[in-house]
């Protein structure tokens, strides 16, 4: 995919509406009814749209899990170093610092996420959140907590991520995986958490959405 420039705050605000997640709705989002024509206009007026849809302007249910998960749980992050994998919109990283982590690596390829993650962790009045591309091939960042929702979302995607979680349980880091029930991912060796009924992102049905643990 072609390197795309810094994506301009201003465009998000202006293609995006504000809403609070609704299991976490603590929160608020820049989230996006019309998915298709935001994407056109990323492309027209965005400097390029990239591959893939925007998945960071929506809350997708394993986020909105883990998001749920530690503001219940704050001893799960508090006090710690927090990679959000598969940021998109941020909601996860937001959730953590709120439940008192040190501070949040938030990883996502995409530039637009970038852009989402700053304005939605201002619009929820957080900072220390430290935005980064894919480190999927890179050793593990000094981080003490992973925190991974909806990234098992096809097969080629969980076959990058599963042993780069299983590395990252291996050298010390606890690790959880927020899914609604995705196929690719696999129940031996996961502690479930906690369970939720969520709407999916696409204003879909509810979706039962489990937080697991890597033991």
């Amino acid at each position: 995919m072609p390197e795309l420039r810094p994506v301009s705050p201003a465009f998000l605000r202006a293609h995006t509406r504000l809403a609070r997640p609704t299991l976490v709705p603590e929160l608020q989002l820049h989230v996006a009814d019309d998915v298709v024509g935001l994407w056109e206009a990323m492309e027209t007026e965005g400097g390029g749209a990239g591959q893939d849809p925007p998945f960071w302007a929506a809350a997708w249910p394993g986020g909105q899990a883990l998001a749920r998960y530690v503001l219940d749980h704050p001893e799960t992050v508090a006090g710690r170093r927090v990679l959000d994998l598969g940021a998109g919109s941020g909601l996860v990283a937001v959730a953590a610092l709120l439940a008192g982590a040190r501070g949040v690596l938030a990883s996502d390829v995409d530039p637009y996420s970038h852009t989402a993650v700053a304005l939605n962790a201002e619009l929820n009045g957080v900072s220390g959140i430290e935005v980064v591309g894919d480190v999927l091939a890179d050793d593990l960042p000094d981080v003490d907590v992973v925190l991974a929702g909806d990234v098992c979302y096809d097969r080629e995607m969980t076959a990058r991520v599963l042993p780069f979680l299983g590395a990252a349980w291996l050298g010390g880091a606890r690790v959880f995986l927020g899914d609604p029930g995705r196929a690719y991912v696999p129940r031996e060796g996961l502690v479930e958490q906690a369970a939720y009924d969520v709407v999916d992102a696409d204003g879909g049905p509810v979706r039962r959405t489990t937080v697991w643990r890597l033991p």
